[in-house]
């Protein structure tokens, strides 16, 4: 039997009527959050993180000296580095700085929402902690309210409703923690490979280094 979306979200209202604004909040920001890791994941995809074949055969040509086979399969690459590589390929500029800044620039732009998501790691347990104590004092003043007709499941109903933000609080930081640091991950990957492949572009350990100097004869007088 399939689901219908109201009764797909009737445990969700039920939670945020219970939890209050907290809640509320917390739902908003989980969506919000949700929406940013799928579109990282898509701009990764698309920019071909993680996947750089024809790149590193370009790389492993030129370190080898076999220019032309180097440009054939810097041509086939579609990683969003190998305009870098193209700059160092075709001596457009020998400054590994250089390089380096322009490798950093496209790491910007695929870093930008991390912080966001580091945001909500670290925000949503202590906002989730703020309801609880939000919930306490108002099960604390239901409870003096009652005076000395004193009913323990007053108590015990409002600690759980407290308890309640501080689980959903945890429930939206933990995967959002645990996907951010593969994000994370990703990219300090990303920048060993873009190191290595500036360096050996600039100092290449083949012939390709050699074959713009020409030949030394060496004559007797």
């Amino acid at each position: 039997m399939v689901m219908s979306l109201p009764t797909f979200f009737d445990p969700l209202l039920t939670i945020a009527h219970i939890g209050g604004p907290v809640v509320v909040i917390l739902m908003a920001v989980s969506v919000l959050t949700l929406a940013v890791i799928l579109y990282k994941i898509w701009q990764f995809a698309a920019a071909g993180v993680g996947r750089h074949k024809a790149l590193s055969e370009a790389i492993a040509a030129w370190d080898a000296g076999d220019r032309s086979a180097a440009r054939a399969a810097l041509d086939r690459s579609t990683s969003y580095l190998a305009p870098v590589v193209d700059m160092a390929l075709s001596g457009r500029s020998a400054a590994p700085d250089r390089l380096l800044s322009e490798a950093e620039l496209r790491f910007g732009k695929l870093e930008r929402g991390l912080r966001f998501l580091d945001s909500v790691a670290q925000l949503a347990p202590l906002l989730g902690l703020f309801g609880t104590v939000l919930g306490m004092i108002e099960a604390f003043q239901s409870l003096q309210d009652a005076g000395a007709q004193v009913d323990p499941s007053i108590l015990a109903g409002g600690i759980w409703v407290a308890l309640l933000t501080t689980a959903v609080g945890l429930v939206v930081a933990m995967p959002t923690a645990l996907i951010l640091s593969w994000f994370e991950g990703r990219m300090e990957t990303e920048r060993v490979f873009a190191e290595k492949a500036i360096q050996t572009m600039l100092a290449p350990t083949g012939a390709a280094a050699p074959a713009d100097t020409p030949q030394m004869v060496a004559t007797h007088g």
